[in-house]
């Protein structure tokens, strides 16, 4: 069995923003030359996810709507965590949208359903984030 490890580095322009990385990760599984077995793509902040879904700008609004309504950015002040900081609501988004991925590998190829994508979602950004890649098979 062979395994292969890489970490991607974001840096959005917006506080909250979605990035398609499925071609960064077809990149990686070409790299690493593993055929059949499983990749792991997780978010390696805690006001960061990686999801899969579709690569639709109209579903990426709904999904912003979504989460603002669950967990507003403000007003501040109605968050504990917001002592020193003010991204309780980062947290509280991540956590609904979900740390980590993990996806087939067959035939050297991604095994997705259709419209299938894998993004890297932002709630805290204007800055440099990571993501793991960790693919293992043969």
């Amino acid at each position: 069995m062979k395994t292969f490890r890489k970490e991607l580095w974001f840096h959005t322009h917006n506080r909250r923003q979605y990035l398609n990385i499925t071609p960064e990760i077809n990149e990686c599984l070409s790299e690493s030359g593993i055929q059949e077995g499983f990749v792991l793509v997780n978010a390696m902040h805690i006001t960061a996810s990686v999801f899969i879904n579709d690569d639709e700008p109209g579903l990426h609004s709904d999904f912003e709507i979504w989460l603002e309504k669950l967990a507003p950015e403000k007003p501040h002040s109605q968050y504990r965590h917001n002592t020193y900081e003010d991204n309780a609501d980062a947290h509280m988004k991540r956590q609904l949208m979900g740390r980590e991925v993990v996806v087939a590998i067959t035939n050297g190829k991604l095994d997705f359903g259709p419209w299938e994508q894998i993004f890297y979602g932002e709630y805290d950004g204007k800055r440099q984030k990571r993501v793991l890649v960790k693919i293992i098979g043969e």
